[in-house]
């Protein structure tokens, strides 16, 4: 990968606004999508799905074009099987509360999900009986499997892991997963927000019945989103939000449903953020995501070598650069996480996220306040790194304990 070219296809890098390190949180975008986002402003900014007129037609065009763009990027075959969301989080919800699990269901987690695959879980516990359980993570926050095994059995109906961690950067065996919990009869859902932009990932292979993803994380609009489902598992799935375009026909005392996956996209869509889906797709395969990622290991190593012999640094999670994906977590003696945050940013320009990063329950077991969280991407530089590291020791020799 030609990184200098790459950089200069983002605008806030080219004119120099800072470091970005905040891509676990939104990504930059690239020249391409925000022109093609513009162009459906300026050119044809008409509804899709109703009308029949010239613009309503691209419009109708161009959303069918990012199914398909999706279903490639993926690996498979029925661009139908893509539900645009407004975030991964509407995708986990929709999957969660459109299941029709029953008092007594269980629902098998890991104990270090994000709050968009935990609160909804236990919204479901409190008010229909559904019975949670979690695979505990070993105490670098790195899978356990055979905490997984002890959780599996023939009344588990749902398994729902990250595949990625946005706190260790952990990445968990999906196939494996999946192989477990369809032996005991269980849909498996996925939180991909995370690995789909930094990761191949072969959604067929992987054999998940559900996988939802931010696309505002993937170089994409923001406001968009993504849950992929089987097509049997959402022919099953009851929709969240009702309305335009979900239904084939209503009268006053009936309705039929749309198929999908018109049924849980009701009312008019982001056309903008789906067109720029569809570049921010094109970009990233242009580039190879086998690349993409190879790229945020290299850049994970410089960062956490120059790091390593700081006394009064703790990373969050594991100390090994290639298992930490494109994320590091960490914490100064005598600093709180946001007064690095912003110190980073008042130095060097550099821009970190600071708390407990929407991973509540896994901070507050392991009786940690937050972290500082530095996330890094295909527009990232080595020297950026070595800024960061040097802005870092800085930091913790002169103000921490």
């Amino acid at each position: 990968m030609d990184i200098e070219s790459v950089r200069q296809d983002f605008p806030t890098v080219r004119k120099r606004l800072g470091i970005y390190m905040d891509s676990a949180c939104q990504s930059l975008r690239p020249d391409c999508v925000i022109r093609a986002m513009d162009d459906y402003y300026e050119n044809y900014p008409a509804c899709g799905g109703r009308s029949v007129h010239s613009m309503a037609t691209k419009v109708s065009i161009a959303v069918d074009e990012t199914r398909e763009t999706l279903a490639s990027f993926f690996g498979t075959d029925d661009p139908d099987c893509y539900v645009f969301t407004k975030n991964c989080t509407e995708g986990l919800n929709t999957a969660a509360y459109g299941l029709g699990l029953k008092k007594g269901d269980v629902v098998v987690t890991t104990d270090a999900e994000h709050n968009s695959n935990h609160v909804p879980w236990l919204y479901l516990r409190d008010n229909m009986g559904v019975e949670r359980r979690m695979s505990r993570s070993k105490p670098d926050g790195s899978f356990d499997i055979e905490s997984f095994h002890r959780c599996m059995d023939s009344k588990v109906k749902v398994v729902s892991v990250q595949h990625c961690n946005n706190v260790t950067g952990c990445t968990l065996p999906i196939r494996a997963i999946t192989e477990i919990a369809h032996d005991k009869g269980a849909i498996v859902m996925v939180d991909g927000a995370q690995s789909a932009p930094h990761m191949p990932v072969d959604l067929k292979k992987a054999d998940v019945d559900i996988y939802c993803m931010s696309i505002h994380k993937m170089l994409g609009p923001t406001g968009m989103g993504v849950m992929y489902g089987k097509r049997e598992v959402l022919e099953n799935l009851r929709p969240m939000t009702l309305g335009g375009g979900t239904v084939g026909l209503a009268t006053y005392d009936s309705v039929n449903l749309a198929p999908i996956p018109d049924r849980f996209e009701a009312g008019l869509h982001n056309y903008a953020g789906i067109i720029g889906t569809k570049a921010a797709l094109e970009y990233l395969s242009k580039i190879g995501m086998d690349e993409i990622e190879r790229w945020d290991t290299e850049l994970m190593r410089r960062l956490m070598s120059g790091l390593e012999d700081i006394k009064n640094l703790h990373p969050v999670g594991p100390t090994d650069p290639d298992r930490r994906g494109s994320v590091f977590s960490f914490n100064i003696d005598g600093l709180g996480a946001h007064d690095i945050a912003m110190m980073l940013d008042s130095m060097a320009g550099i821009m970190i996220r600071s708390g407990m990063h929407c991973a509540h329950p896994f901070y507050v077991s392991r009786g940690i306040d937050g972290s500082a969280r530095a996330s890094v991407y295909l527009y990232n530089s080595l020297e950026e790194m070595d800024i960061f590291t040097d802005t870092v020791r800085n930091i913790a020799e002169t103000f921490g304990d």
